[in-house]
């Protein structure tokens, strides 16, 4: 899949969406039934779209758009696989508050793009086993926007199904925050409680 286009409003409210949904470890190698996976992720996508409907204020959406990450997605594994290399270095004080500072981050960052969702629908197209699970292809389609492809790679790695990457028009999103965290990490100069602060203030 390329993975070098240039990101576009439409790919990044899709990114929005798809964040709700997402346990991105930074490996995973167990494959759930193709029928378990498709069913995750249209009940997941169900979920949010039920969330966009209920047309609370933005802070109560904000808020159950975080149980939803909490749901559907490893938290520390992601904040782990953001952060990179740097992991390493990081004490376990520092490894605790940057993972909670990053749950916080991806709920506000995203959670406010949620009222670009209302008559959004996802249809999927095929689902297939990958050498990292099973990959549901799926098409979204946002009101007064063409359609387009969201690809979802789900493994049971953790203990149940998991949706774990998303290609968004074939750029990986669990790439994009990792580049996002990096350049926040450029920008405090490598100090990680510097980089904890901006996620928290973001």
């Amino acid at each position: 899949m390329p993975n070098d286009a240039k990101p576009t409003r439409r790919r990044l409210i899709a990114c929005a969406f798809a964040a709700a949904l997402l346990g991105l470890p930074a490996t995973a190698t167990a494959t759930p039934a193709r029928a378990d996976a498709e069913r995750l992720v249209l009940d997941a996508s169900n979920e949010i779209l039920a969330i966009i409907g209920d047309d609370d204020p933005e802070p109560v959406m904000i808020r159950r758009f975080n149980e939803m990450l909490e749901s559907f997605a490893d938290v520390p594994i992601i904040a782990r696989s953001s952060l990179g290399v740097d992991w390493r270095a990081a004490t376990p004080e520092q490894r605790a508050a940057y993972t909670r500072a990053f749950g916080r981050y991806l709920s506000r960052k995203y959670g406010k793009r949620f009222r670009e969702f209302i008559g959004a629908s996802v249809e999927v197209i095929r689902t297939r086993s990958v050498k990292s699970g099973v990959l549901v292809e799926s098409r979204m389609t946002l009101a007064g926007r063409s359609p387009f492809a969201v690809d979802w790679q789900v493994s049971d790695k953790s203990g149940r199904n998991r949706i774990f990457n998303l290609y968004i028009e074939g750029v990986s999103l669990l790439a994009s925050e990792r580049q996002e965290v990096r350049t926040m990490l450029d920008q405090a100069g490598g100090d990680i409680d510097r980089l904890i602060e901006d996620l928290n203030s973001s």
